[in-house]
């Protein structure tokens, strides 16, 4: 059974100011990287966009209107509106973040139905760092959280983990995950760094959050160590139904936007032992999503190397 690979150009319309980070060239190396040869048995699946309903069961109703809402009125004439000095919407950022959320939806519906062994989501906004209640970091809805909560509520599981290898804590995620003792986060991130959250000590209410934070310029090895002795075997022992990766490539050494030293086989490493984990814990269910990663050579490699 193969991997589906869940994109849809309309994720390529959310429109950024010239010099922002989040640029759509990002999602282009990416799709560019996974036409070639060695990915042919990839399935191609064009997701809908997410459904209110969906949104509303991950983020509040003031928050998907203020990501829906901005260009409703024919009349803005606005090219941007910034949420925050980091978050900005075009005309087009709300369906690219529908579009993105619906992708790790209709992943976890066709994991579950048997079509696919597994996915990875090429899609833009991020999300890790939208709380339930504000969008912020770049990210306007959870899109991990959103495939998380759509597992149990349509598919009747219970115990969902999400492990986020993004550079930047995704204090989104824990937000929404914090009170929920059968979701569990794991994540490994620069600190000090965006967004100042993530400290080892805050672990949720059941002991479901658990973060690894790593000092700046740390490189593979404190990276597989952080794996090796702290996540993999909490996740193995929380024994998930479904796995959820927040794959953020920014921790690479050649990122503009941290200071830590890994490379792709670093990031290849990691989904191997994640993947493994789910063959003994779920049936191998795992869906993955893009996070960050800037340098666009770098964000090519390390995506091809994840997916690979």
């Amino acid at each position: 059974m193969t991997v589906g690979l869940f994109a849809h150009l309309g994720c390529m319309a959310h429109e950024v100011p010239t010099g922002h980070p989040e640029r759509p060239e990002r999602l282009a190396v990416v799709l560019e990287t996974l036409k070639q040869k060695e990915f042919q048995p990839l399935k191609w699946i064009q997701p809908e966009a997410a459904q209110p309903e969906v949104l509303l069961a991950v983020h509040g109703r003031s928050h998907v209107d203020s990501v829906l809402g901005p260009f409703r009125d024919a009349a803005n004439v606005q090219r941007f509106v910034h949420l925050d000095p980091d978050t900005v919407m075009s005309r087009g950022s709300a369906e690219a973040a529908r579009l993105a959320a619906g992708a790790v939806v209709e992943a976890v519906d066709r994991v579950m139905k048997g079509e696919i062994a597994a996915a990875f989501c090429a899609v833009r906004p991020p999300g890790h760092h939208a709380t339930r209640d504000r969008a912020m970091g770049f990210c306007l809805f959870n899109n991990v959280a959103a495939g998380a909560l759509h597992a149990r509520s349509v598919h009747g599981l219970k115990r969902i983990a999400v492990v986020d290898f993004d550079v930047h804590h995704g204090n989104g995620t824990e937000d929404i995950f914090w009170n929920d003792r059968d979701s569990f986060y794991a994540s490994t991130h620069q600190s000090p760094l965006y967004p100042g959250t993530g400290a080892r000590e805050d672990r949720g209410v059941a002991d479901n959050i658990l973060n690894v934070p790593l000092a700046p310029y740390a490189g593979g090895a404190e990276f597989r160590a952080a794996f090796e002795q702290t996540i993999l075997p909490a996740l193995e022992n929380f024994a998930p139904e479904f796995l959820l990766i927040s794959a953020g490539f920014d921790a690479h050494k050649a990122d503009p936007l941290a200071q830590m030293n890994l490379d792709e086989e670093d990031f290849a490493w990691a989904t191997r032992e994640l993947c493994n984990i789910a063959k003994r814990a779920c049936r191998g269910r795992v869906v993955s999503t893009l996070e960050g990663g800037y340098d666009l050579d770098a964000l090519a490699r390390s995506a091809s190397a994840h997916v690979r």
